[in-house]
């Protein structure tokens, strides 16, 4: 949830990457530093254990709270911070069956703010039946050939249960799916969280299914966090004296939760005692962390999980997280409220009621989805932009 990979020399900076990668370009960091008290490297440089279990390689006092005994039910983020590795070793990534079951039982019966997803017309002729049918999705860390090829099962599913062609395109930002979604230009497509409701309310968008892993798994968490070394950072709360990086403007993660929930619980207001720099997305803001564009900010878990496994020169222990929230639901595949009947009901067949465990689909996506109903599994994300005033047009995307 681009480009192919390719190595870069010590001397460029996170913008120098943007350039050369593009927006959807992830570029691998190169000439790392001593220190991760293994006599090996310790990705960026920036962090890793001193050999002495401090966490650092300062040689200074270090963070009091960076503490080595994580209790993934208890994190007690009030008193303890941790390295990243700790969060790949437990699996802090992702929220349980558990979670997204108890979102769906909210029982509520309409949108907290904003619109509900549009009714499907009764009367066909306000039906549309394109052929052939445009799936989108938004960029990957592979490229789109090799995604293409990898979904390959699911769009042969999808024309089989329609019994129409399927076009597949990629989208390199989050307004352009919003956009086409609205002029009828794609028909079916993976959101993110955060525009969802943008989708939603701006493009006559019905969310369908989420994908879940086959643990049961789901969606991401938002996480505070930091470059390893910085021991001055110990809560979000002192993240106002440093350069905070946040992604885009209408991502969850990365802008409306972050801004509603760290005033919340820090009382850190965007605008009024911090104002963040925006990174272009979660890659971007990762690599600028560890390599010094920005010295904290919130990011998508699983999207700081997939950039550290894909650059080969970042380490999970080259941050440090001060704080995460509770889960959230993945972007979901949406299809256009109006669509002909025929194309919603093989949509469903295709993600509600197909096992794709062991095709190279489930690789690139999820094993299996399950339904979900935009009114309640949405409703934190909804709360979120209330908080921020979120308006739902063209220059909030």
């Amino acid at each position: 949830m681009v480009d192919n990979h390719s190595n870069s020399s010590i001397d460029r900076t996170r913008r120098n990457f943007i350039v050369a990668g593009g927006a959807v370009g992830t570029a691998a960091l190169a000439g790392c530093l001593e220190g991760d008290g293994n006599g090996g490297e310790a990705g960026a440089g920036l962090g890793g254990d001193d050999g002495n279990g401090n966490g650092n390689g300062n040689g200074g006092i270090g963070d009091p709270m960076l503490s080595d005994d994580f209790d993934p039910q208890n994190p007690d983020w009030e008193n303890n911070n941790y390295l990243g590795g700790k969060m790949a070793e437990h699996d802090f990534i992702r929220g349980s069956e558990h979670d997204l079951e108890a979102m769906g039982n909210r029982g509520r019966e309409s949108a907290v703010y904003g619109q509900e997803p549009a009714a499907h017309p009764a009367d066909s002729s306000e039906w549309i039946d394109p052929d052939p049918i445009v799936y989108a999705d938004l960029p990957r860390e592979d490229t789109q050939q090799a995604y293409g090829d990898q979904i390959e099962p699911m769009i042969e599913k999808l024309e089989a249960e329609t019994g129409r062609d399927v076009e597949f395109q990629t989208i390199d930002s989050y307004a352009a799916v919003v956009e086409g979604m609205r002029s009828e230009r794609i028909h079916l497509a993976n959101f993110a969280t955060g525009n969802t409701p943008f989708g939603v309310n701006m493009a006559g968008m019905v969310p369908l299914a989420t994908g879940v892993a086959g643990d049961g798994q789901f969606g991401y968490r938002l996480l505070a966090i930091t470059r390893a070394d910085m021991d001055e950072i110990q809560s979000v709360a002192d993240f106002n004296d440093h350069r905070v990086a946040h992604t885009e403007a209408s991502s969850n993660s990365g802008n409306q939760a972050p801004s509603a929930l760290f005033d919340e619980h820090f009382g850190l207001t965007n605008g009024e005692n911090y104002n963040p720099e925006m990174s272009g997305g979660h890659e971007q803001s990762a690599r600028g962390i560890a390599y010094g564009d920005y010295d904290c900010g919130p990011i998508c878990s699983t999207c700081w999980e997939q950039t550290v496994e894909a650059v080969d020169d970042i380490d999970f222990d080259d941050f440090k997280v001060v704080w995460a929230a509770d889960p959230f639901p993945p972007g979901p595949i949406g299809y256009r409220y109006n669509l002909h009947e025929e194309i919603i009901e093989g949509a469903r067949e295709t993600w509600l009621h197909t096992d794709w465990e062991g095709t190279t689909y489930a690789e690139a996506a999820y094993p299996q989805f399950v339904e979900v109903d935009y009114v309640n599994h949405w409703h934190d994300v909804m709360i979120n932009q209330q908080y921020n005033d979120v308006e739902y047009d063209e220059a909030n995307l």
